[in-house]
């Protein structure tokens, strides 16, 4: 007979450890696809590092990569600590985008030094209030926010795709979906010369050590947490649990727009259907694989930015599918969940007297 138990104070190293392994496992098993397909796993791998720190280039696209994971990645594990379930961080960065297009494409005459600062508040505003709406149906009518979150995005979507062909359109664009640019005093400066890394990375790793300390630190964390834990036991205690629903799902929906401001006024410069491929649900999959710590999703983000531009970089070498940094950012995910489900739990095989007690 097979028991589980739970695991009574595992150590830190061991929880810490537990992503790690998860990334590692997941890359060798990547290694099996990677056979089938007639590659010597060991020089695609080596053509993966290449591909993200064999050049200047190289990890400045990294970096690009991750900066966007930085944010969404943020959004989904402070809302997920307190049990608010963000599935919109998606929605969320278009919203952010076209609110950054909005203003810093000249609707507003604002001055070249208040731009960039106007372009970051009310992007992080419209953001956060597509997952404020949802957390208000969520704690006046018990609406699941997985289904309203999840919804709202392709509801955002077809409103953004109104907005391209009407007030957001470029009339050069000679009838093609996009907005018009954003005024060169709106752009995110550019950390290095004819790199498309920009100062949005800056504004991430600031983002998560602040949030890092809040959750930790901070009166404001405790309560984030207990409200996590036991939401009816810190109502009992006198936390304020749908004020702390609230406040989080601001700063949830807030760094999710910065998500597409980073990317509209720091990378692309005016605004597109496909200006994410999926930035808002692979930044859930960085909180998980970060055990939603913020500090981790740094961590975690580069990892995952280092996978899918090193698979681009193997499968242009090599002939192998890009579509490789799907599976081992699947798989890292599932050993992740089966790693924290051993984390706080031991399986223990028992005897017959075992089973009957």
């Amino acid at each position: 007979m097979i028991r589980i138990e739970p695991r009574e104070n595992p150590s830190r190293a061991f929880a810490l450890g537990i992503p790690v392994l998860s990334a590692l496992i997941a890359l060798a098993l990547a290694a099996i696809p990677l056979l089938a397909a007639g590659a010597n796993p060991i020089a695609a791998y080596g053509q993966m590092l290449k591909g993200v720190f064999g050049s200047v280039f190289a990890i400045s696209e990294m970096l690009t990569r991750a900066t966007p994971l930085i944010f969404t990645g943020l959004a989904a594990a402070l809302a997920f600590r307190a049990k608010l379930w963000n599935i919109g961080a998606e929605g969320q960065l278009y919203l952010g985008a076209m609110a950054a297009v909005a203003v810093g494409s000249g609707l507003l005459d604002i001055s070249g030094v208040l731009l960039v600062p106007l372009v970051i508040v009310m992007g992080a505003a419209a953001g956060a209030a597509g997952m404020v709406a949802p957390t208000y149906l969520k704690v006046r009518f018990g609406a699941d926010e997985v289904v309203t979150t999840l919804l709202l995005n392709f509801i955002i979507l077809i409103f953004l795709q109104m907005m391209l062909e009407g007030p957001l359109q470029d009339p050069m664009s000679l009838g093609w979906p996009q907005s018009a640019p954003i005024l060169d005093q709106g752009v995110l400066p550019p950390l290095m010369d004819r790199m498309r890394v920009h100062s949005g990375l800056i504004i991430g790793l600031v983002l998560a050590a602040a949030a890092q300390f809040m959750l930790v630190r901070s009166v404001w964390g405790f309560k984030l947490r207990a409200v996590g834990e036991n939401a009816p036991a810190a109502r009992h205690a006198g936390i304020n649990v749908n004020r702390s629903l609230f406040g989080v799902a601001a700063i949830s929906g807030a760094l999710a727009g910065l998500a597409g401001v980073s990317e509209v006024a720091g990378l692309k410069g005016y605004l597109t259907t496909d200006l994410s491929p999926g930035f808002g649900y692979t930044g859930i999959v960085v909180a998980m694989l970060a055990g939603l710590s913020p500090a981790g999703v740094v961590i975690a983000a580069l990892f995952i930015a280092s996978v899918f531009v090193g698979a681009d970089s193997m499968s242009r070498a090599m002939g192998v599918s890009s579509f490789l940094a799907d599976l081992v950012v699947s798989m890292s995910l599932l050993c992740v969940l089966i790693g924290g489900f051993l984390a706080k739990f031991r399986i223990e095989r028992t005897g017959r007297r075992g089973a009957k007690a």
